[in-house]
């Protein structure tokens, strides 16, 4: 094989996002077909990355019958992840999964068996495991930098609302699942533990519009989290947050403190009397992390070219469910849950 082709299933932001850097940044990899069930978005993908409107599909089963291809890339909302992953791995063809994996523990399970009794690879798609800066702080803790780690806290604030389909907390397991899925992992990668203890706190103080027809709508939540080893995590999440998009991480050690991400979008500052000192901020996922998608989606190719496991698994994304489930369940009834 000299080349992974690659179908892309979904077209929103996100798949378009996976698509130019599978079509633009890795030679390796080829994009031979789009599917999405809106037809408009999957035909402009398309023209976007030279292929024939033949081979946009509406249906997935359509897109696997009439194009030859080795992969998928799913970014559809989250309560399709099962049914799409169940369907390629059925026709030999590797995963890569979108965070959240899926809205169930159930679900992850059955996503996890199908790639193994299919023997393809399932990956899911925590970029910032492989951001420059996070990989270095995970190996500064590694090393001993700052002596054992005490405290974890992972922000995680978005600036603008999924879709609709999102605030419906049965088919996306709330913002706590579709931003800070990150965030639950982040902690549990960088302490080295599993969680043994949630505790959360959630209300929507924005969008009371939303709440009147979804009432267990939120829109910021705090988490405390305690992890095996008694490291203490802490979620800080608010979406929409409207300044721009906000994803840093601090851990304090018994040695010292590691600090992880930026806000600032430059390191230009402008100072007028007017307004003061200013730096613009990052406004987007999509630049914030622009070369950790291309590392993610290298190392997902590289997996398939050589046979290689994946550094993000299945049962990653499946812990990163649990504990947001977990979460849900605290806020709703106002205590710890263990695990």
């Amino acid at each position: 094989m000299n080349k992974v082709k690659i179908c892309l299933v979904g077209a929103g932001r996100a798949g378009e996002v996976h698509g130019d850097v599978y079509k633009f940044s890795i030679p390796d990899a080829e994009i031979v077909s789009i599917f999405d069930t809106d037809l408009n978005k999957a035909q402009n993908l398309a023209f976007k990355y030279n292929l024939d409107s033949s081979k946009a599909f509406i249906k997935f089963e359509d897109a696997i019958k009439n194009t030859d291809f080795d992969a998928v890339v799913i970014t559809t909302p989250t309560f399709t992840h099962l049914q799409y992953t169940e369907i390629a791995a059925a026709n030999n063809k590797h995963v890569f999964c979108e965070k959240p994996m899926s809205l169930t523990l159930e679900d992850c399970d059955k996503m996890i068996d199908a790639c193994k009794k299919a023997n393809v690879i399932l990956q899911i798609g925590f970029m910032r495991r492989f951001d420059e800066g996070f990989k270095n702080g995970k190996q500064l803790l590694m090393e001993g930098e700052i002596g054992q780690p005490l405290i974890i806290k992972s922000v995680g604030r978005g600036p603008g609302l999924p879709g609709k389909w999102a605030y419906d907390i049965k088919n996306s397991n709330g913002m706590l699942a579709e931003v800070n899925s990150h965030d639950f992992d982040s902690i549990r990668w960088l302490a080295d533990s599993e969680y043994k203890t949630i505790y959360a706190v959630a209300k929507n103080s924005k969008n009371p519009e939303i709440g009147r027809e979804f009432p267990d709508f939120y829109d910021n939540a705090t988490v405390l989290a305690t992890m095996g080893n008694q490291v203490f995590g802490v979620i800080d999440s608010v979406c929409p947050c409207d300044y721009g998009y906000d994803a840093r991480v601090e851990i304090v050690g018994t040695k010292g403190v590691i600090f992880i991400g930026y806000i600032k979008e430059n390191t230009t500052i402008t100072c007028t009397r007017n307004k003061g000192c200013v730096s613009p901020q990052v406004l987007s996922w999509k630049k914030r992390f622009h070369d950790a998608y291309i590392a993610e989606d290298r190392h997902f190719i590289e997996c398939i070219l050589n046979n290689k496991t994946p550094i993000v698994t299945g049962e990653d994304g499946k812990n990163a469910v649990k504990a947001v489930i977990a979460a849900n369940e605290s806020i709703k009834k106002g205590t710890t849950i263990n695990l």
